[in-house]
């Protein structure tokens, strides 16, 4: 099993592409932290990465997550807002595997890739890469999210 955390490094180099906001996603770019899930040939590991996810709704929303789901050039929303996406644009910006192979990318609401993942994760963990996020602790200690 392969996972990637992105934003550990105490030193960005900011002419590393790794570190620039993915344009395909640019929509979401400071409003929404974003989870990319590309099915594989069986669609067993997507499925399953899919209902790990939408089984707590609430948190998603607290993290203002939206989750996409990408299979061949489709884009389907599987939580959250989106529109006019393009699946190989996708592809293309976050250097995903092939069509058909499994992957996973988190997306931070600075638009940058935190987390590749070439297997499922669970929610938990999902959860506390994204609240350990520097950004994810300054909401947190906001008394109401509307404000």
């Amino acid at each position: 099993m392969s996972k990637t955390l992105l934003y550990g490094a105490t030193k960005i180099d900011e002419t590393n592409s790794a570190y620039a906001p993915v344009e395909s996603l640019a929509q979401f770019q400071w409003k929404n932290r974003v989870f990319v899930v590309f099915a594989d040939r069986d669609n067993s590991r997507a499925a399953w990465q899919e209902n790990q996810l939408l089984s707590n709704r609430l948190a998603l929303d607290d993290r203002d997550l939206v989750v996409l789901k990408i299979s061949g050039a489709g884009v389907r929303p599987l939580f959250g807002a989106a529109e006019r996406l393009d699946g190989e644009a996708i592809r293309r910006d976050l250097e995903a595997p092939e069509v058909g192979e499994f992957a996973a990318f988190l997306l931070g609401k600075d638009g940058t890739v935190k987390l590749k993942a070439s297997e499922p994760i669970t929610d938990g963990e999902l959860f506390a890469i994204i609240d350990s996020m520097p950004m994810r602790a300054a909401e947190s200690l906001k008394p109401d999210k509307s404000s």
